[in-house]
């Protein structure tokens, strides 16, 4: 069975969520802090081998009107050096507006502040992976 993973790479952490086995919904498993990119990759790859994951889906963060910028070329370039440690395909998914409406999701279910900031990357990244699930079936 095909399991996906669904990246929300930021400069400070790396939020990770993964498909059911049956590629219905998304799960965030946790939000890795980013420390150098040798230890990201390791963390990943072991998230990658325990779920035993057949494709990763990134989400690419894009400016309004749709071109690439500071941010999306930092998430290309990270994504570049995970592609030389990681024999998967790796698909890009618009991110625009995951990272708020994570954020909105969570103030509209009263989560404190301090809990907002564990936990955003990893919703932002369930968010990215379902929004391609969804697009592809």
């Amino acid at each position: 069975m095909d399991r996906l993973m669904g990246l929300d790479v930021g400069d400070k952490t790396i939020g990770v969520a993964v498909s059911d086995l049956l590629m219905i919904t998304a799960q965030g498993v946790t939000t890795i802090k980013r420390t150098n990119i040798k230890n990201d990759i390791n963390e990943l790859k072991k998230i990658i081998d325990e779920y035993k994951v057949t494709k990763i889906v990134a989400g690419l963060p894009k400016m309004l009107d749709g071109s690439v910028g500071i941010q999306g070329e930092k998430v290309l370039n990270f994504l570049e050096k995970l592609k030389k440690h990681v024999d998967l395909p790796i698909e890009l998914e618009d991110e625009r507006f995951t990272t708020s409406i994570s954020e909105r999701m969570l103030i509209d279910a009263d989560v404190k502040r301090k809990k907002r900031k564990e936990v955003i990357d990893k919703l932002a990244a369930v968010h990215i992976l379902s929004g391609y699930m969804q697009r592809i079936k």
